[in-house]
């Protein structure tokens, strides 16, 4: 019998003044809808590209998330890892080592850049992914990367996207939840509005956690010198057996 785990993390945002180290503070975005008052409309409907597709281009403000998963359901060494990532501090995780962030959702700005065959994300640490829009499918043994290798595809306004072949330096959540080269992983991306981004992660990784891990959280978009704050209003955890 397989045991599914599933996090459901709800979480609203607000709009906030950008903080005065940002760039072209005065240069507002052309082409987005705005209210009476010449503020960015981020409640407009969804964006839609020249080919029919929700356009989910532009910046966006992501928060680290965390992956509850029961102790149960980690692998021993996983729960020895977290452990020892909590008694040091956190000192190794990857963002402090100057590495890529991996799978993990790190907090910052990232900036979507979409084509019909080809998606890129350019996070504001340097790294980026580019996901492959082209029909093909992932390989069966990859080489490993920092930032695995994605494929993606579309059901209906959902962007959902495939990744495997991560090297095991990186981390899955905030907590220092590690992985292993086995790590997959499954995105699913709808944008519900001009400024709303809603963004669920399902992992499967059999060598770290002994059942298929997910969770879910909404982006909100950073349009012109528009941030976003974030309070998360609830989580919840459930488990079943299949």
């Amino acid at each position: 019998m397989r045991a599914a785990v599933t996090l459901a993390v709800a979480a609203s945002f607000a709009a906030l003044v950008r903080p005065a180290n940002a760039q072209w503070l005065n240069r507002p975005t052309p082409n987005i809808p705005r209210t009476a008052e010449g503020k960015p409309n981020l409640a407009a409907p969804t964006p839609v590209g020249a080919d029919g597709r929700p356009d989910l281009s532009g910046p966006w403000w992501g928060r680290p998330a965390v992956i509850r998963v029961p102790d149960e359901a980690l692998t021993s060494q996983s729960r020895a890892l977290i452990r020892e990532r909590e008694e040091n501090y956190f000192k190794d995780r990857p963002a402090f080592q100057c590495r890529p962030s991996g799978p993990d959702t790190p907090m910052g700005w990232r900036r979507i850049i979409q084509t019909p065959a080809i998606i890129a994300i350019a996070f504001d640490n340097l790294t980026y992914r580019l996901i492959f829009m082209d029909g093909r499918t992932l390989e069966a043994d990859p080489e490993r990367t920092w930032m695995g290798h994605s494929v993606g595809r579309w059901e209906g306004d959902t962007l959902v996207v495939d990744s495997f072949g991560f090297n095991d330096r990186t981390w899955l959540d905030a907590r220092g939840l590690p992985h292993t080269e086995a790590l997959r992983t499954t995105e699913r991306y709808r944008r519900v509005a001009l400024g709303r981004l809603q963004f669920e992660l399902t992992v499967t990784d059999p060598g770290a956690v002994a059942v298929g891990a997910a969770y879910a959280l909404t982006l909100p978009h950073g349009t012109s010198a528009a941030s976003a704050g974030v309070e998360a209003s609830s989580a919840t955890a459930s488990t079943a057996n299949n």
